[in-house]
């Protein structure tokens, strides 16, 4: 997440350019008073060249490849988010659409197509040949080519949108469906039948004046899309995980008004949760009815829960603060080492008594500029079995590469970064998602286009023998080496 503004409604326009799917297919009827736009919108954006700042990593890192960011999507606000990953293909969301890359050669990854497609985040899953792609600042329908509106415009659309990508060269848009405060991110929930997957939907920022985003909002949305019809996703239910309110907030705490973030283990019927205030613990076995069993919070050192990551084994969760927003440059020494990092929790007990006991904090070692945003982001596990660690972005605090085998004592064993993006005044930019998938770490800049990265460590080098076909890092998968 790039901090949300309260006016749900920052957007600009956005434009097309030669090469550039402009999906404008109208799945439901738009309101007289806002008709779909036939046309892409026209830019006024100011547009970013490639990385040129000086890298700063470890030795036992390596850039196997950047692919600087391609027009339209080369903007200072077209930033790149979330990556999911199917066979050869990373699909990488963006707040303006979607980017797919064929990765089959890691050193030589190349554009396959661009998706025009604006809304915000642009948070990503993947489910065989169906790929779901969240849409968090409202529009005036729910086509590509939509408008910006605001979320006071009562016949604004956000949502989720489906896609078909079977051929990854030409997605086809399939079905959207709107859900209250729109879609900052989503998880993918497998079907225990294995006849359809569920969404978990995560928004928030509530207020009084937005018809379709109306306080408490104390929930998450569930949509179930079944497999042998994508066109008729449905939402199965809106349940209150907080009925007391969840965290009210503090000077320095967020208050909870829905989630961030889910991150499940199927294997488990486990999820945890990073809803803004509080960290949570569900039982997810009736994939309809998420129950929370246990919830925490840490008003001293967290300011905002975003997102959660299981070790393989199921017994503990990193949970990321994004103090200040992903805006602000906290990784400085004034702000110190326990806010803005990651807290690592054991789960303790199983069933309805599992609960979750803090046991440390992780934040990269090396201080940052006050001209780089810098906060614990988005990461997935290093498959190495017996051992646990995860790469992580830090957005201008790069990609860092922790163990946390002994929860209390975690360290840092590789980093790749770079200099400020510009070193006379802050602008977002640096590592969104970091990702390891078969072999290579998958970092998506915010400005910096796609990195790819290869660690060599004895430590991690067992995760080279890991495959998936498939890999969306908010639903974990359980390895073997």
């Amino acid at each position: 997440m790039v901090l949300k503004p309260s006016s749900r409604g920052r957007w600009r326009a956005a434009g097309a350019a030669v090469g550039v799917l402009a999906l404008g297919l109208t799945l439901a009827p738009a309101s007289a008073a806002t008709p779909p736009n036939d046309r892409p919108e026209e830019y006024s954006a100011q547009t970013v060249a490639a990385p040129s700042s000086e890298i700063i990593k470890s030795d036992n890192i390596e850039q196997a490849a950047n692919l600087p960011k391609q027009p339209p999507f080369n903007t200072l606000e077209a930033y790149g988010t979330d990556i999911a990953f199917k066979q050869n293909y990373a699909f990488v969301g963006n707040y303006d659409g979607l980017v797919v890359y064929d990765i089959a050669n890691p050193k030589k990854p190349q554009i396959v197509t661009q998706v025009l497609c604006p809304g915000g985040q642009g948070d990503v899953s993947i489910s065989g040949n169906l790929l779901f792609v969240s849409t968090d600042y409202p529009r005036t329908n729910n086509t590509c080519t939509s408008e910006q509106t605001d979320a006071a415009d009562p016949n604004g659309w956000e949502g989720m949108k489906v896609f078909d990508v079977s051929d990854p060269a030409k997605p086809r848009y399939v079905s959207a469906i709107a859900t209250d405060c729109g879609s900052h991110t989503h998880t993918l929930v497998p079907d225990k039948a294995g006849q359809a997957v569920y969404l978990y939907i995560s928004s928030y920022g509530p207020r009084a004046e937005f018809p379709k985003c109306q306080p408490p909002h104390d929930k998450i949305s569930i949509i179930k899309v079944p497999l042998d019809n994508p066109a008729e996703p449905v939402l199965v239910d809106a349940p209150v995980l907080f009925p007391d309110g969840g965290n009210p907030g503090t000077p320095t705490t967020s208050a909870t008004t829905g989630c961030h973030d889910i991150t499940v283990f199927p294997e488990k019927d486990l999820a945890a949760g990073a809803c803004m205030g509080d960290g949570v613990l569900f039982d997810i076995s009736d994939r309809e009815k998420p129950r929370v069993i246990n919830q925490v919070r840490d008003d001293q050192n967290f300011a905002f829960w975003h997102s959660a990551t299981f070790n393989n084994a199921g017994t503990k969760v990193i949970f990321t603060d994004e103090l200040g927003g992903g805006s602000a440059p906290t990784c400085n020494e004034a702000t110190g080492p326990t806010r803005g990092a990651d807290g690592i929790y054991d789960i303790v007990g199983s069933g309805a008594d599992a609960k979750l006991e803090f046991r440390s904090y992780f934040k990269i070692p090396r201080p940052q500029a006050d001209t780089e945003n810098c906060v614990a982001h988005n990461g997935s596990l290093i498959p190495v079995e017996g051992r646990d660690i995860m790469v992580q972005a830090w957005y201008q605090g790069g990609v860092s590469v922790w163990e946390f085998t002994d929860s209390a004592q975690p360290q840092e064993i590789a980093y790749f970064e770079r200099t400020a993006f510009d070193p006379a005044k802050l602008q977002l930019a640096g590592s969104w998602s970091a990702y390891y998938y078969n072999g290579y770490i998958y970092s998506s800049g915010i400005q910096e286009g796609l990195d790819v990265l290869d660690i060599r460590d004895k430590r991690t080098d067992p995760a080279k023998k890991v495959r998936y076909e498939e890999f969306n890092p908010q639903t974990q998968p359980v390895y073997q080496n």
